[in-house]
């Protein structure tokens, strides 16, 4: 027999834990619309406060994944992958992470989102291709996938759309920082897009969702535990955003960016190569694709050097109606700089300032309803660890007026720490973890 939504929530709040039923009951209802947002909103509060044990985690994952679509690829014969990550200031990897395992044989249907905050999501990158179409049906995502390999489009209707509702909420209550609500979220895609094998990068630091490594490792492990929850393959990489990732923060630097990592730009930045190559790697191995990481990395090299990547990236944008071609007609040239102030090391270089100043010049979002300027943006010329002299350019800003490039400059400058001695480094991959079984 159904419990009373309020005694739902009082249970919560004092710490107990529910069944399966009953947290299938609070979802079920708030999707129908019998559970209301206030009613809802308050059992997130409590669940912000109490937490959820292992397995009321899993039974949220669950009944929001039946809350809608499941993908089913049993007709479609080869390994298939899904890959997510948390997002941060500069982060393209999916862009470049989809090519290069579909090149090599490995089905990944990636559905994506819009950005809120710093910069746009990865749709709104993909929205600097002129004439991309990422909105596809659930039928023309499967006949993408058995034609091309790849895809990489918007999040469905029909696929998981409890999470639709509860992630509103969760923003407008202030909840959104509930690792176990984080990890359902993420998770009940994953689920829902029925991929045995998933890929996941969890940045760390500054510019990202969990700014400690505590936190990003404990929602790392709570994912983890979901997957083998419901007998997923699991490869979690964790990564530094404490810096920005590449040279490029904005939607249509970024593309340019990730254009040049898979034509085999020598100037590519190394960190962004480091963290995509990584993630390819998990791709492949958790896959079986390859038996080894050595291996695994000569595939990634030979699939950029070989031209294979790029001619994937090309049939996946054409695919999907998009033009390379108009998009590198369109140059676009930068109205502003920050320079150094005096000699010495680059020591670093704060994601959050540079991802604000990016928002600032119009390449992200405030609030949902605002227009992004898919040309602004920033680019930043000096790695980490370099000397720079007083008066070098530290970075070079793209914006629709040169005075709101004026305006940004002064506070992007906070961003940059110039030291007299050489700074110690940490690496981009800061750490990782698979589920029991999975070779990595």
């Amino acid at each position: 027999m159904n419990k009373r939504v309020v005694d739902l929530i009082v249970e919560k709040r004092e710490g107990a834990e529910h069944t399966k039923e009953e947290i299938g009951q609070l979802v079920a209802g708030y999707v129908s619309g019998s559970v209301a947002d206030y009613q809802m909103s308050a059992w997130l509060m409590a669940v912000m406060f109490q937490g959820l044990s292992d397995n009321e985690t899993l039974y949220l994952t669950q009944a929001m994944v039946q809350s809608g679509t499941v993908f089913d690829w049993s007709d479609v014969p080869g390994p298939f992958v899904d890959k997510h990550s948390t997002g941060g200031v500069g982060d393209k990897t999916s862009l470049a992470v989809v090519p290069l395992l579909a090149a090599n044989g490995i089905h990944v249907a990636k559905l994506s989102g819009r950005g809120l905050g710093n910069t746009g999501g990865t749709l709104d990158k993909l929205d600097s291709i002129p004439g991309y179409q990422s909105g596809l049906s659930v039928e023309a995502i499967k006949k993408q996938i058995k034609a091309v390999g790849a895809c990489l489009c918007a999040q469905t209707e029909e696929l998981v759309p409890a999470d639709k509702k509860l992630y509103a909420l969760r923003d407008a209550s202030g909840t959104v920082q509930s690792i176990p609500l984080i990890a359902a979220s993420i998770m009940s895609k994953k689920i829902a897009m029925g991929c045995k094998a998933i890929v996941l990068d969890v940045k760390v630091g500054s510019g990202a969702l969990m700014t400690t490594y505590e936190g990003s490792r404990q929602l790392a492990e709570a994912m983890l535990r979901i997957g083998e929850g419901f007998g997923r393959d699991l490869v979690i990489v964790l990564t530094d955003m404490d810096t920005p990732l590449g040279k490029a923060v904005g939607n249509r630097l970024e593309v340019q960016e990730t254009i040049e990592l898979l034509q085999g730009d020598p100037a590519v930045d190394a960190r962004l190569n480091a963290v995509v190559t990584d993630l390819t790697v998990a791709g492949l191995l958790v896959t079986q694709v390859c038996k080894d990481r050595e291996e695994a990395a000569d595939r990634v090299r030979e699939t950029i050097t070989s031209g294979r990547a790029w001619a994937k990236f090309e049939e996946i944008i054409a695919a999907q109606g998009g033009s390379l071609e108009r998009f590198n007609a369109h140059n676009v040239e930068p109205n502003g700089s920050v320079t150094a102030p005096h000699d010495g090391y680059v020591a670093s270089i704060r994601a959050d300032v540079v991802g604000l100043s990016a928002m600032r010049l119009g390449a992200g979002r405030d609030k949902k309803e605002d227009t992004i300027d898919l040309d602004a943006g920033i680019t930043i010329n000096v790695p980490l660890g370099k000397y720079v002299r007083k008066g070098d350019v530290l970075a070079e800003l793209y914006s629709s007026s040169e005075k709101k490039s004026d305006s940004v400059a002064q506070s992007l400058l906070e961003a940059w720490t110039i030291s007299e001695e050489e700074p110690g480094l940490r690496g981009v991959v800061i750490d990782s973890m698979r589920s029991h079984g999975v070779s990595v």
